[in-house]
């Protein structure tokens, strides 16, 4: 249980719920054992008054009955009374340890998804969603099953142990004795079964994330999967991961299988010893029928417990083995150190020195010692062929990487030194890959503005040249846009995406790419109100066309990581390099 103490500071926090829990657990147990003394004693001296009977006068007999019957019905009540406290306090003990285990669980979840939250992108890059997804539901789920139930009836299991077997040995050792003899088979069972479930729990449990990943990918890509005819092969290739699944779990359900029987049968052989070892007390007259059947309830009390040993045997592996992988990945350390919290304004002063990086497990540099400057205001534009290292700038801008040489400043100072939550609500990034959220359209336009109203965020939508599209709708900007905005056109999103950014009024701006999906005349739009709303921002544009960049300050052209060229637009035209080549074929292309 060596990765399960990672839950003990859960334990600590709600340390009243697990001390009422024991504690209604043991009062819910004692008057369980005092319900087989009571008959014990009912059944003697019903016994005994029978004897009574046979040799009373018979004058006398109809009083005796009486007597007996009244005695019975105070037992009766007796027994009824201990029922009830024993249901009262039982229903007390799972309001106190199920709730713990649901609270912990709650804990767990929310843990989880803020620590997934501070993970940097390399993270993402190697982990399948589907597989994350598996350990904060299905493993939450397994550890939760072992705080709650698991830990309710282990508690159970042994106050019920102590306690009977207490009262078992002050009613006869020797007896007691016999009754215990399966109990050290049983343990041999249980340790070697433990091992086998760990195991094959770990494995049905990596199982079952492979699945979840693809599932996920299924469905996210099912545009792709249909238009190139691939529906079977995927469901082929999902069935035999599913097959999988089903050989381990079946695998385990076998183990599970043949242990629950082993512990009936082992119970039922303490039943046998306790009726043939006291039958025979009882013949030599040195226990009573009462204490017999005194026995035999003890043993079927423990019926159930001991039965449960395998499934909280079962439950305790499994969840270590969720809480293997839980442990796994809460153990990841983000490679992004957030190490300033002040708060402060961004100039918008852009300067990258002697830049040099490569994405993590990449041997192939991105960018090569890349040097630029551009202060406040200023509007650059990122030119280049595809993995050039255009976006890359970007995304080391956000400092969602950390550069391996060189060093990046805003507003002069080491981006590294910078408050991440500043500089990241500062910046506007409109990405290559548009992710829209499933929710509506105005939902996803305010997504970095909380208290933004209908009106601006129409306005916004106005500047991104997507208002007349939103109208349109079924519902307006109430319309819901599905998962990652599957609704809607590849340029619908790119503009309201663009709408999202404009509307964070940011000091610095992003685009990559971001107008590639977008008819030259909504182009001509949106830049028109770039150039009016964002004359003292600094704007970033990363791009493969030429001829929108007139207005800028400058141009940096990217070619396999490092600067080739670099100038305004007239400076690189009269160079006659690669971007006067582009600008001269688009120009053509859009006289055709």
């Amino acid at each position: 249980m060596k990765n399960l103490s990672r839950l003990n500071p859960y334990f600590l926090k709600y340390k009243w719920h697990l001390i009422l829990g024991i504690l209604f657990v043991t009062g819910s147990n004692y008057y369980g054992i005092l319900i087989p003394q009571k008959i014990r004693e009912a059944l003697d001296l019903v016994q005994n008054e029978i004897q009574s009977l046979k040799s009373a006068d018979p004058a006398l007999q109809s009083g005796l009955y009486e007597r007996l019957s009244q005695t019975l019905l105070w037992f009766a009540l007796i027994v009824t009374g201990y029922v009830i406290l024993k249901g009262l306090l039982m229903y007390a003990m799972r309001q106190s340890l199920i709730v713990m285990s649901r609270l912990i669980e709650y804990d767990m979840r929310k843990e989880i998804f803020n620590h997934l939250q501070q993970l940097d992108q390399s993270f993402y890059k190697t982990h399948k969603t589907g597989d994350i997804m598996a350990r904060i539901s299905e493993d939450v789920s397994k550890v939760r099953n072992y705080i709650g139930p698991g830990l309710l009836y282990g508690i159970n299991l042994v106050t019920l142990f102590a306690m009977t077997i207490y009262a078992m040995l002050k009613v006869d050792v020797e007896l007691t004795i016999y009754t215990l003899l399966p109990l050290p088979i049983l343990s041999i069972s249980i340790y070697y079964v433990s091992n086998l479930i760990n195991v094959k729990s770990t494995l049905i449990q990596q199982q079952l994330g492979k699945l979840n990943s693809t599932a996920q990918e299924a469905y996210s890509g099912i545009r792709v999967i249909k238009s190139y005819v691939k529906e079977d092969w995927f469901v082929k290739y999902f069935q035999g991961e599913s097959e999988e699944f089903k050989k381990r779990a079946l695998s385990l359900a076998g183990v599970e299988a043949w242990f629950q029987p082993l512990m009936i049968l082992l119970i039922a052989l303490s039943t046998l010893l306790v009726v043939i070892v006291g039958g025979h007390r009882v013949y030599e007259g040195s226990l009573t029928a009462g204490n017999i059947a005194e026995f035999i309830l003890y043993v079927n009390m423990l019926t159930w417990p001991v039965t449960a040993i395998g499934w909280i045997a079962s439950v305790v592996q499994e969840a270590e083995a969720s809480q293997a992988r839980i442990n796994e990945l809460m153990d990841i350390k983000p490679a992004i150190i957030n190490t300033n919290h002040s708060v402060y304004d961004i100039r918008g002063d852009i300067e990258f020195r002697n830049v040099s990086f490569a994405y993590p497990g990449v041997d192939i540099p991105a960018l090569s010692n890349v040097s630029f400057k551009i202060s406040k205001g200023q509007k650059l534009a990122i030119l280049g062929k595809t993995a050039s290292g255009k976006s890359t700038i970007g995304d080391l801008l956000l400092r969602i990487y950390d550069i391996q040489h060189g060093e990046i400043l805003i507003d002069g100072k080491n981006i590294k030194d910078h408050n991440l939550a500043v500089l990241r609500n500062k910046i506007a990034y409109v990405p290559q890959d548009v992710f829209l959220f499933s929710d509506t359209v105005s939902s996803n336009i305010s997504f970095g503005v909380a208290d933004a109203d209908d009106l601006e965020i129409k306005e916004h939508a106005g500047y991104a040249a997507v208002a007349d599209d939103i109208i349109r709708l079924p519902s307006g900007f109430d319309t819901l846009v599905g998962e990652r905005g599957v609704s809607l056109s590849g340029g619908q999103k790119q503009r309201i995406s663009i709408a999202r950014a404009l509307l964070k009024k940011p000091d610095i701006l992003i685009l990559d790419d971001a107008l590639s999906a977008v008819d030259t005349t909504t182009e001509q739009h949106i830049m028109q109100h770039f150039n009016a709303a964002l004359a003292d921002k600094t704007v970033i544009m990363i791009t493969h066309r030429a001829n929108n960049l007139l207005n800028y300050d400058k141009i940096i052209v990217l070619d396999k990581g490092t600067i080739t060229e670099e100038g305004t637009h007239d400076e690189l035209i009269q160079k006659g390099g690669f971007y006067a080549a582009v600008y001269e074929q688009q120009l053509v292309q859009e006289n055709l």
